[in-house]
């Protein structure tokens, strides 16, 4: 009878304890398993965030002081394009397109409204400011460019103007070079009848 006990009860003792330890074992394994990945992406968290946060250093310039700006027209205008560009600033051409673009200096430093015909739906010849039509403003001439056309639909009603129509617009600056023989109006917003019809939205960066 003895033996019989023993034998039963013999064979059980280290089997009792190996479910007495692996569980402990088991679930110091699981919570290493747990913590491991958690140290991992941590560390890689704050990597990305160093890198990120050199790159941004990096790629943030440092704003140019005013005499530098003079500095380096200054520098620009003995350039063979400077001259070109200065000559054509001091002749006829350059002339009338400077006091054109001046005209209207006003309203677009204050964003105020400007009284616009439109004179034409094509630009002159080898014009690369996007999608644009010709404008009358104060009795002068000015291409009114709205960028290049993209998939936002922003130009759909821009496309219904004629001719003659009469429009109130607003610009964020205008512009001048010598390949052009009109001032370039930059259009932010656009309005017929009453009824706006562009109303320029940053995307990407706000660019």
């Amino acid at each position: 009878m003895e033996n019989k006990k023993a034998a039963s009860n013999g064979p059980g003792l280290p089997g009792d304890k190996s479910r007495l330890i692996n569980p402990t074992i088991n679930m110091k394994k699981a919570i290493y398993a747990l913590i491991l990945p958690l140290v991992v992406i941590s560390g890689l968290v704050f990597a990305y965030d160093d890198i990120t946060k050199g790159t941004a250093k990096k790629s943030t310039p440092k704003p140019h002081t005013a005499e530098e700006i003079k500095a380096e027209r200054k520098r620009w205008e003995t350039t063979p394009a400077g001259i070109m560009f200065k000559q054509w600033e001091a002749s006829p051409e350059g002339n009338k397109v400077l006091s054109a673009a001046a005209k209207i200096g006003k309203e677009v430093r204050d964003a105020a409204n400007m009284e616009a015909v439109v004179t034409s739906l094509t630009l002159p010849p080898g014009s690369r400011v996007g999608f644009g039509l010709m404008v009358s403003i104060k009795g002068n001439d000015y291409i009114l460019s709205f960028g290049a056309e993209n998939a936002y639909n922003e130009f759909q009603q821009l496309h219904t103007l004629k001719v003659n129509d009469k429009i109130i617009l607003r610009s964020r600056g205008v512009s001048y070079a010598p390949k052009y023989p009109y001032p370039i109006v930059f259009a932010d917003y656009v309005e017929r009848d009453s009824k706006i019809i562009y109303k320029r939205v940053p995307h990407g960066d706000g660019c």
